[in-house]
Order: structure tokens, then C-alpha cells, then sequence
């Protein structure tokens, strides 16, 4: 019988350059290499018990040896555990490309910190997280970052008309819009309740290395490339002074820290 197996799709990652090193990495990947192998050592153990175990069993009851059954639930075991595995391994790459976009987004805009901006990163919030939080003279700024794999070839266009984005045509599982409106709409309520005045907050999605088509900076969430956003930040008027930058990042490390 002919099997037709259809290849899958090259995806390559969007960013060009990697990200530098965090403080600390170095000692976070030994502790990571000393887990996983005591998780190695742990299942080691975990089989060593079953099969004495088992002897035990067979030798109290006196049952004679059944490979076959044992056989089958050998094989189902290892079949969920193979889906299991398959479907952790995809999971773990999009979340490790996420990490590394994160990362890359967070060195770019600690550049702006010459500029009179201050950065605080990944604010948790009830249930979600605001992945960085810009605070300058023109303003605050809640920012989603987006990191998408590439295709190996063919376009790669993010397309927004102020109110949708679609990514090569397609539109994303969760609308990237409605959660930047979200995250600045928590972050504006959290800072007139902390400092009893009314901020403007201007949510923003960036997406690392794609190209990003969009009419103008009129919309109420700009989406960028994130090499677009100083630019954009230049036409802003200015908004807040060496004081207001101060107070709001102070209150924001406060609540980061708790």
C-alpha cells in the first residue's frame, strides 16, 4: 500500500539576532540540568519499584508470567505517553519562541532609557500578564509582544486596519487587539486607583521581525514592528514630566514586587 505522507511546513524564527544573556542564566541552566536528571534518576527508580513489585505479586499468589497483558498495557502506556510527549515538545517551542521574543522586545526598549523612559516588565495581573510597561515623557505604554515563526519562504505581512490583524491573511487564535485594549484598560483603572489621577495609556502589540502594514499611528492600539516604535514615539506630544515618570514607576515596582 502507497502511503502519501505530506511534508511539513519549514517555519524559521523571526528574530535575527538572539537575545542577550539574563543575569543569572548561567546558574538557572545548571539548576535545569541538575532536575532533569534527577527526573531521569527518579523514573529510573519509579521502574525498579514496579518490577519488584510485580515479582513480589507473582511470587504471594503464586501467578504464572502473562507478557501478553503486560505487553498491552506496556504499549498503551507508551502510546500516551508519546502523544503526551509530542504534544509538551510543541508546546515547549512555542513557549521557549515567546521567551526569547520577550526578551529580545525587553533589550530594545531598555535602549529608549537614554531617551527618559523607564521599563518594568512582565506585570502579572489577575489571570494574564502585561509583557512590558514603557514609561516616558510621551506617555505609558502597555506592550503585547508577538512572536511568530516565520515561513521558510513566501511572504510574511502583518496587516492592520484599526481594527483587526491578520497574519498572512489569517487571522490569529486570540485577537491580539481586544487583549492590548484589555491590558491598558487594567493598567489605566490600577493607576488612577493607586495614585487618584486620571492616565492615558496606549496599548501597543509588537511583532519581531515581520513586517507590519498599517495605515497610520491614529488607531487607538498601534501594532509595529518593534523597530517602528521609537519613531512613533518621537511624534508624540510630551505628556509627563520627570516627576509623573518617577511616581508611576515607583508604584508600579511596588505592586511587580508583592
Amino acid at each position: 500500500m502507497l502511503c502519501l505522507i505530506r511534508k511539513k511546513k519549514e517555519k524559521r524564527s523571526p528574530l535575527k539576532i538572539p537575545p542577550l544573556r539574563l543575569p543569572g542564566q548561567s546558574v538557572q541552566e545548571d539548576i535545569d540540568r541538575i532536575v532533569d536528571k534527577f527526573l531521569e534518576y527518579a523514573v529510573l527508580a519509579a521502574l525498579a519499584f514496579v518490577v519488584a513489585a510485580m515479582e513480589w505479586i507473582r511470587a504471594i499468589f503464586k501467578s504464572p508470567p502473562q507478557p501478553v497483558v503486560f505487553t498491552i498495557l506496556a504499549g498503551m502506556v507508551w502510546a500516551f505517553v508519546l502523544v503526551k510527549a509530542m504534544k509538551t515538545r510543541r508546546r515547549l517551542q512555542v513557549l521557549k519562541l515567546g521567551r526569547d521574543g520577550e526578551k529580545y522586545i525587553g533589550q530594545k526598549l531598555e535602549l529608549l532609557r537614554d531617551r527618559g523612559y523607564r521599563v518594568l516588565h512582565d506585570i502579572v495581573g489577575n489571570g494574564f500578564n502585561i509583557d512590558h510597561v514603557l514609561i516616558g515623557p510621551t506617555g505609558i505604554f502597555t506592550i503585547e509582544t508577538k512572536t511568530i515563526s516565520k515561513p521558510a519562504k513566501g511572504p510574511c505581512e502583518i496587516v492592520y486596519d484599526g481594527e483587526a490583524i491578520t497574519v498572512n491573511g489569517f487571522a490569529p487564535d486570540r485577537d491580539p487587539v481586544v487583549q492590548a485594549k484589555a491590558q491598558a484598560n487594567w493598567l489605566r483603572g490600577f493607576l488612577r486607583e493607586a495614585l487618584t489621577k486620571a492616565l492615558s495609556v496606549q496599548p501597543v502589540v509588537l511583532y519581531p521581525g515581520w513586517y507590519v502594514k498599517a495605515k497610520s499611528n491614529g488607531f487607538e492600539v498601534w501594532v509595529l514592528n518593534p523597530d517602528m516604535l521609537p519613531g512613533y514615539l518621537k511624534t508624540e506630544k510630551p505628556l509627563l514630566d520627570a516627576r509623573d515618570i518617577q511616581a508611576i514607576e515607583a508604584c508600579l515596582s511596588v505592586y511587580a514586587r508583592k
